[in-house]
C-alpha cells in the first residue's frame, strides 16, 4: 500500500474540570491510501492509482492543553500531558514553574501525593490492574524526574542541606533502587556539596576583587593597550561572555523573579543574571576609560584608540558576539566620548562608516527589529552574515570570514540579554498570573516560555566557541580603574578643552560638528554654546530624541551591586544634557543601570511618531504558544507602553524624592482609578500599599510641565497619551 495525508487542525473551544480550564484543538487527518500492486493495470503510472480507485480515510485526534489550573492540577498535568499530545507542556512547566511555586511544593506534589497513587489519570487504563498502574504510574514519573534533572538541576542547589536532592534521592532508592537515576541524583549531590557557594563575585570572572594579592586598580596604559590585536580582544571578551552566559539559569530571567531584585532580602537573587550585568558594564568602563584615562594624549592618539575600539567592535560582529559589541558601541555614544568633536574628527572616514553600521544593529526603531531578526537569523547558523554597505569594510569583513572558514572554526552567538529581560517583565506586567476562580494562568506561562526557548537555544550554540583565555589580556582587563561618570565628564571637557586651542579653525569645526551630528542624529542640528556638568536625569523617555544614540557611562558604584551603572546618553547638540536611556531593548530615562539590564525601567515603543510595539506581542509574531501543538492560533495584541489598545497599556512610575530614575511598569485599565494605580506602585517600589492616601500621581508631560490627577480621576481616560506614559508617584504636601 502507498500512503500520504495532510492534517488541520479546528478549535475545539474549552475543557473546564475541577481545577482546570483546558484549551481544546481538534487535529484531523486525510489519509489517502491505494494498493500497489495491479496499479497500471487500473491505469495508473509507477506505484500511482488514479483518483478514481484511491481510497480516503479521516482520522480525527483531540488535543488537549492546559490553559489555567490548581497547582495540584498543573503537577497532575506533568503525568498525563503526553497523553493529552501537549508534548511541550513538561519542557514549558520546567522552564517557569519558579514563578508560582517552589521546588520542593512540586517535588512534594509529584512524590508524595502522585508517586503514592495505585491508579493513574488515564482513561485507558481504568481496566487494568493495580500492579500494572503502578508500573505505568512509576513510568510517568520516571520520566518528569529524569526531564527535571536534565533541564534543571539548578533548581536542586540548596546548600548547604540540599533538602529537596535528598528528598528525590530516598524516593528513588526505596521506588527505582539501584536505578541510573538514583547514580545520577547520587553524582549531583556530590558534586553541589564539593562547589563553593556560587555568588556574583565568583561569577563573575572579571570582577576587580579577582585581582591577585599585589595587583592595585590603574589606568590604562595606551601602549599597552595598543599592544593587544584587535581580534585578540575581540576573542577574550566573547570567550568572557560565553562563560558568564552558559552560565545562566533561564528562569533568572523571568519578570516576577527579576523585578524582585531590588527587595533587601533579595539581594542575591539572580546572580547568573547579575554577572553577565557585571561583565557587559566593566566593557563599557574600559573603553571608556581606554581612550580618557590619559589627558597627556594627542588629538590623533586619542582617535586611534577611538579606532581601535571600533575595530575591535567588528571582530565581535565576525564572532557573533552581541553583548560586548553593544557595550562598545554604548560607550561610545556615551556623553563623555561623543562630545569629543575635535577627537572625532580625526577619526577616518571608513572607520566612522564601519561605526555607523555597527550603530545601526541596535537602532531603536519598531522595538528593536533589526537587532530581533539578526540574532534569530545567525542564532544557529555557523559564521555571522555581513552584508556591508561599505565595500571597503566589506572586504575586510569578508577576509576575516574566510579565514575562520578555512581553519574550520565554527561560532556561537552570544545574545544581548536586555532584549530577553524586556520581552520577560513586559509580559509579566501585561498577563495576570491568576484568573477567574484563582486559577493559575498558564497561557502566561507558555508565552514566557517563547522566549526562554531562545534563550536556551543561544546557551546550546554557545558550545560551538572553541576560545583560549589570554591571562595577559585578562589580568589587565582586571586592572582597570573605571572613572566614575563626574570624572569622565571631567576630563572629557578637559581633553576637548585643550583640542580646541591648538588644533581646528571655527569653519571645520563647524564642519565636523554637522558631520557627527548627521551620523548619530540624522539630521543636522545646531552646536551648543554652552555645557553644564551632568544631572539627574529627568523623566522623559525618548519622544523627539535619537534614542538608538542612548549609551553607558561610567558610574561610581558598590562592589556588593556591581550590576548597577548609570546610563547616559549622548547629547544630541541641541541639549547636550538631556538624558535619553536606553531600556532592556527599548528606551529609558533612568540613571541606574546598563541598556537593557534593567528591564523594569524598559520601554517598549516609546517613540510616539512610529507606534512602534513589542514584537513578541503583535499579532503578527504568529503562532500563540497556547497551543502547543502548532495549530496556528493567533494571539491577542497585549498591553504595550506608551500606547493605549483594547482598554489597557502600560505606565512607568518611579518614587519622588526616593529614586528619581528607578522605574516600575504597572498595567493599568479603563476601569482604574487614582487609587488602584497608587497602591500598585507602591507595591512594585516595595512600599507599604496601605499608605495610598499620603500620594499625589503625576504624569511628566515636560521638563518643566506636569498632569496632577485628582483624587479619584480615571487614569486611562484622564491621562495625557500624546506624550510618554512616565509617572511620578510624589507625597503630598
Amino acid at each position: 500500500f502507498s500512503f500520504s495525508w495532510q492534517t488541520t487542525f479546528q478549535d475545539g473551544g474549552e475543557e473546564v474540570e475541577e481545577g482546570a480550564v483546558y484549551n481544546v484543538t481538534l487535529k484531523k487527518v486525510q489519509i489517502q491510501q491505494a494498493a500497489n500492486k495491479g496499479a497500471r493495470w487500473l491505469g495508473g503510472e509507477g506505484d500511482q492509482l488514479p483518483p478514481e480507485h484511491t481510497v480516503r480515510q479521516y482520522e480525527t485526534s483531540k488535543i488537549r492543553a492546559i490553559k489555567a489550573g490548581t497547582l495540584e492540577k498543573l503537577v497532575e498535568n506533568l503525568l498525563t500531558a503526553f497523553g493529552d499530545a501537549d508534548f511541550s507542556y513538561i519542557s514549558i512547566f520546567l522552564s517557569t514553574y519558579r514563578a508560582f511555586a517552589s521546588t520542593r511544593a512540586v517535588l512534594e506534589l509529584l512524590l508524595d501525593r502522585f508517586g503514592s497513587l495505585e491508579t493513574s489519570s488515564h482513561g485507558e487504563m481504568a481496566n487494568l490492574n493495580s500492579l500494572e498502574s503502578e508500573i505505568v504510574l512509576r513510568a510517568e514519573i520516571a520520566s518528569v524526574l529524569r526531564a527535571w534533572l536534565d533541564q534543571c538541576a539548578e533548581d536542586f542547589r540548596e546548600p548547604p542541606d540540599h533538602t529537596c536532592l535528598l528528598k528525590l534521592l530516598g524516593y528513588l532508592k526505596n521506588n527505582m533502587p539501584n536505578s541510573d537515576m538514583e547514580s545520577k541524583v547520587q553524582n549531583l549531590l556530590k558534586q553541589f556539596q564539593n562547589q563553593e557557594v556560587e555568588t556574583v563575585d565568583g561569577l563573575c570572572s572579571t570582577s576587580s576583587s579577582d585581582l591577585v594579592d599585589g595587583e592595585e586598580l590603574e589606568i590604562s596604559n595606551p601602549e599597552e593597550f595598543s599592544s593587544f590585536q584587535d581580534h585578540v580582544v575581540a576573542e577574550q571578551l566573547t570567550y568572557m561572555d560565553v562563560m558568564l552566559f552558559k552560565k545562566v539559569v533561564p528562569y533568572h530571567c523571568l519578570g516576577s523573579i527579576w523585578s524582585q531584585r531590588d527587595k533587601k532580602e533579595n539581594k542575591n537573587l539572580a546572580p547568573t543574571v547579575r554577572a553577565t550585568i557585571t561583565q557587559f558594564n566593566a566593557v563599557t568602563k574600559c573603553v571608556v576609560s581606554t581612550i580618557l584615562g590619559t589627558k597627556e594624549l594627542k588629538i590623533q592618539q586619542r582617535a586611534k584608540i577611538i579606532e581601535k575600539w571600533i575595530h575591535i567592535a567588528h571582530e565581535c560582529r565576525i564572532l557573533k558576539n552581541f553583548s560586548s559589541l553593544r557595550a562598545i558601541i554604548s560607550a561610545l555614544q556615551s556623553n563623555s566620548i561623543y562630545r569629543l568633536k575635535t577627537t572625532w574628527m580625526c577619526v577616518s572616514k571608513d572607520i566612522l562608516l564601519m561605526y555607523e553600521e555597527l550603530s545601526e544593529i541596535f537602532s531603536d526603531h519598531d522595538n528593536y527589529l533589526t537587532s530581533r531578526e539578526l540574532l534569530m537569523k545567525e542564532a544557529t547558523s555557523k559564521f555571522a552574515n555581513l552584508d556591508s554597505s561599505e565595500k571597503e569594510n566589506q572586504k575586510k569583513s569578508q577576509k576575516r570570514l574566510q579565514l575562520q572558514k578555512n581553519k574550520g572554526v565554527m561560532q556561537g552567538t552570544v545574545p544581548y540579554l536586555g532584549t530577553f529581560l524586556t520581552d520577560l517583565i513586559m509580559l509579566d506586567t501585561a498577563l495576570q498570573d491568576y484568573v477567574e476562580g484563582g486559577l493559575i494562568n498558564f497561557e502566561k506561562r507558555r508565552r514566557e516560555f517563547e522566549v526562554i526557548a531562545q534563550i536556551k537555544l543561544l546557551q546550546s550554540s554557545c558550545n560551538s566557541y572553541c576560545l583560549i583565555p589570554d591571562q595577559k589580556f585578562i589580568q589587565w582587563f582586571r586592572r582597570q580603574r573605571h572613572l566614575t561618570e563626574e570624572e569622565s565628564y571631567k576630563l572629557s571637557r578637559e581633553v576637548e578643552a585643550a583640542a580646541d586651542t591648538n588644533v581646528l579653525s571655527p569653519k571645520s569645526q563647524k564642519s565636523m560638528v554637522k558631520r557627527i551630528s548627521t551620523l548619530f542624529l540624522g539630521t543636522d542640528v545646531i552646536t551648543p554654546s554652552k555645557e553644564q556638568p551632568p544631572k539627574s536625569s529627568p523623566p522623559g523617555g525618548s519622544s523627539g530624541e535619537s534614542t538608538d544614540s542612548a549609551s553607558v557611562s561610567s558610574c561610581e558604584f558598590n562592589h556588593s551591586e556591581t550590576e548597577d551603572v548609570c546610563v547616559t546618553p549622548l547629547s544630541s547638540p541641541e541639549d547636550p544634557l538631556k538624558k535619553v536611556q536606553l531600556g532592556p531593548g527599548g528606551p529609558m530615562s533612568s540613571c541606574e543601570t546598563l541598556p537593557g539590564y534593567d528591564s523594569d525601567k524598559g520601554s517598549i515603543g516609546s517613540d510616539k511618531g512610529s507606534g512602534s510595539k513589542c514584537s513578541i506581542f503583535d499579532k503578527s509574531s504568529g503562532s500563540d504558544s497556547g497551543s502547543s501543538s502548532g495549530t496556528g492560533r493567533t494571539s491577542k495584541v497585549l498591553p504595550v507602553y506608551n500606547r493605549q489598545n483594547g482598554g489597557s497599556c502600560i505606565i512607568r512610575v518611579s518614587m519622588d524624592g526616593i529614586n528619581d530614575s528607578v522605574y516600575k511598569s504597572i498595567l493599568i485599565t479603563n476601569q482604574d482609578r487614582i487609587p488602584d494605580v497608587t497602591q500598585r506602585a507602591l507595591l512594585k517600589h516595595n512600599l507599604e500599599p496601605e499608605a495610598v492616601e499620603d500620594y499625589e500621581l503625576v504624569q511628566v508631560i515636560s521638563g518643566d510641565k506636569e498632569l496632577v490627577f485628582p483624587r479619584d480621576a480615571n487614569v486611562f481616560y484622564g491621562m495625557n497619551s500624546h506624550v510618554n506614559f512616565d509617572f511620578i508617584l510624589r507625597k503630598k504636601a
